[in-house]
């Protein structure tokens, strides 16, 4: 045998111990037995470094070091998923389905685990690369740390894809959590305080070696890609089983909404005895091709819902309420408690929301307080324990002046909250436009984090989000922590900034209600900054999912001098305020005033490609058939109910053919 050959074949063999002590809970051999064998497979690696291959099992120990993590767009989107809090809510979801899908509807249900979400992407059966959630639109790339857990497949099996995208929850069991606690109260170290923010914590270690150290493992449940050759959820995680994941067993297929009630029942009791943390369940729409009728919202898929267990409740000490000024002048009461344990975590503030919750709850300092967890993620102050309230106490006194500038605040009529009116002289109000302005799914800007935005503030370099593009390298180097390396990575990265596209441009200015949706629509119909500076309130209502209230938010926007003078400064700059010709040379108004609902299995685009070319041609993508659809663009293997409902209300059912040539 070849050395090439004992190698592969030591490789092959260490692979397969390792799927069946990590994935199946099973053993062949003993560890000392593995550990001979995968210290001959290093000594030979190391002798015949023609041979190396990275997802060898001998690179699960680390050692890679990684100075910062390069962002990573992701090549499918990872939504979030909207919560659902009681068996109505579901009941409702199920009824918005069936109102948009042919036939049965099965489902599938799936535990809910509380880690840190990873994409994981194979190519050629091998892992490529491994990318957090981050915004959803893109994220870290975390590779050398997630090959050294050994729950993760390196090789896989079977009859795979060519390349695809395999989704989980990065976790750490109950157990291994409790053993590295052990470990550095031991050395006189602080316990780490749960396990879900350790697992999301090990991520981002620069050290993968010391990641290795850590019993972290990878439960996986959703698979994304091209030419997958899948039908179905449940196909989907026997088929991710099967090539070698490790998919929880939990999972099962409920043909009703009264068996997915039934898993939620037992799992309610029983999510106590599993070895890690959960906070709920997924229920799925289990059919792809329905899925892909459903389709998404902005953020998250039609086709899922996450029902969330009752959250943990404790009670505390409200010590004080305090104000926060948010970007839009927004002003948000704080409640800050004594420190308590809640879900895992040490609880010190809860928002209260606004005036109307503080005189609903009767909230007052010194009161003593019952707080959950909304979701499990954000606390909130639920009631107030009455019969331990002091006898001194007074009500409290919303303020009536804003806490950063003293102007006075304002409130709307209808609406919830108190504002701070001085928008270009209150110091929060300018820092969170512009932390607004660089963030992710906005500008983008590399180089420039939420901190150095309020140095940059402080330091009287910049006022406004048009002032960034003044900068030069000699004004941010005399910056805290601002190194020479650094200073040119900002003035670059503004630099850079200038190719963002309008849509995200507008989305940055930071628009009351314009949020990444509406910005679009907005692009989309007026092309240019110019031309929705001067629609009027009408005009802005008449375009497509836009309301009186954005409308009269864009139109207060454009009537201020100061905000005018900053958009001029930005087109100065180079900033694309307008669509690029490339995008407007692909847009029409070929199909406007017209609504396509959209259905079955198409060949020659696909399902997304096709709503993006009615949009793209002025038309409308409607969800389900009513009289205000225009066509049905029916493709292979849509169900017989849209047809017939079609045919019902004269709706013309057009094919796919038939409808590029409209577009021609």
């Amino acid at each position: 045998m070849t050395i090439e050959a004992q190698i592969q074949e030591l490789r092959n063999e260490l692979n397969a111990y390792n799927y069946k002590y990590y994935v199946l809970d099973e053993s062949d051999i003993s560890d000392f037995e593995f550990d001979m064998k995968l210290k001959t497979l290093q000594e030979l690696e190391a002798k015949h470094p023609e041979f190396f291959d990275a997802n060898s099992p001998t690179q699960r120990v680390g050692g890679a070091v990684t100075k910062s993590f390069n962002t990573v767009v992701h090549d499918y989107r990872m939504y979030s998923l909207d919560n659902s809090y009681s068996k109505e809510d579901l009941l409702a979801w199920e009824q918005r389905i069936k109102k948009m899908v042919d036939g049965p509807v099965s489902y599938t249900c799936e535990l809910k685990y509380d880690g840190a979400s990873i994409s994981i992407t194979y190519e050629n059966g091998q892992l490529l690369k491994a990318v957090t959630r981050g915004d959803g639109v893109q994220g870290d790339e975390v590779t050398a740390n997630v090959k050294t857990i050994k729950s993760v497949p390196l090789q896989l099996t079977g009859d795979y894809p060519e390349r695809f995208d395999i989704r989980g929850e990065i976790i750490l069991p109950f157990d291994g959590f409790n053993k590295m606690n052990e470990s550095r109260i031991e050395i006189g170290e602080e316990p780490y305080r749960n396990p879900r923010n350790t697992a999301s914590g090990s991520l981002k270690l620069q050290d993968s070696s010391e990641v290795a150290k850590r019993p972290l493992e990878c439960l996986l449940y959703n698979i994304i890609g091209s030419n997958l050759n899948i039908t179905s959820q449940i196909e989907s995680l026997e088929k991710a089983r099967a090539w070698g994941f490790k998919v929880p067993k939990a999972a099962k297929l409920a043909s009703s909404i009264d068996e997915v009630f039934e898993f939620i029942n037992y799992w309610g009791t029983h999510r106590h005895d599993l070895p890690y943390e959960t906070d709920g369940v997924v229920i799925k729409v289990n059919s792809f091709q329905q899925q892909d009728e459903l389709g998404h919202t902005a953020k998250a898929p039609r086709w899922a819902m996450a029902y969330k267990f009752k959250a943990e409740q404790v009670s505390t000490r409200l010590n004080e309420i305090t104000y926060q000024v948010g970007r839009t002048g927004a002003i948000t009461p704080v409640a800050n408690l004594e420190p308590v344990e809640l879900a895992g975590t040490t609880v010190k503030r809860a928002s209260l929301h606004n005036a109307d919750q503080i005189a609903k709850l009767d909230i007052r300092e010194g009161d003593e307080v019952y707080v959950e967890k909304g979701g499990e993620i954000i606390p909130k102050i639920i009631a107030v324990d009455f019969t331990k309230r002091p006898t001194d106490s007074i009500p409290t006194q919303y303020i009536t002046h804003c806490p950063e500038c003293g102007t006075e605040l304002v409130r709307q009529e209808g609406e919830a909250q108190h504002y701070c009116p001085n928008y270009n002289g209150c110091k929060p109000q300018i820092v969170g436009r512009i932390q607004h302005f660089i963030s992710r799914k906005a500008m983008d800007i590399d180089g420039l984090g939420g901190e150095t935005v309020a140095l940059l503030v402080n330091a009287n370099l910049i006022q406004n989000y048009s002032d960034l593009y003044a900068l030069k390298k000699e004004d941010v180097l005399p910056l805290e922590r601002m190194a020479e390396k650094s200073a040119d990575n900002l003035i670059q990265g503004i630099e850079q900034s200038k190719q963002v596209p309008f849509e995200r441009v507008l989305y940055a200015l930071g628009i009351r209600y314009v949020g990444e949706t509406v910005a679009k629509k907005l692009v989309k119909h007026f092309k240019s900054i110019e031309a929705i500076a001067q629609a009027s309130e009408e005009t802005l209502v008449n375009v497509d999912e836009i309301g009186v209230k954005i409308a009269e938010s864009v139109v207060a926007f454009f009537q201020s001098e100061e905000n005018n003078r900053i958009i001029a400064r930005l087109k100065s700059f180079g900033v694309a305020l307008q669509i690029s010709e490339d995008a407007l040379a692909n847009q029409t108004d070929t199909l406007v005033g017209n609504t396509f609902v959209v259905s079955g299995v198409f060949s020659s685009v696909s399902r997304d490609e096709l709503k993006k070319l009615i949009e793209d041609h002025g038309g409308k993508v409607g969800s389900s058939i009513s009289s205000k659809t225009s066509y049905l663009v029916a493709g292979d293997k849509m169900g017989p109910s849209k047809r017939t409902k079609a045919e019902q209300l004269n709706i013309p059912v057009i094919t796919e053919e038939e409808f590029l040539n409209m577009i021609k």
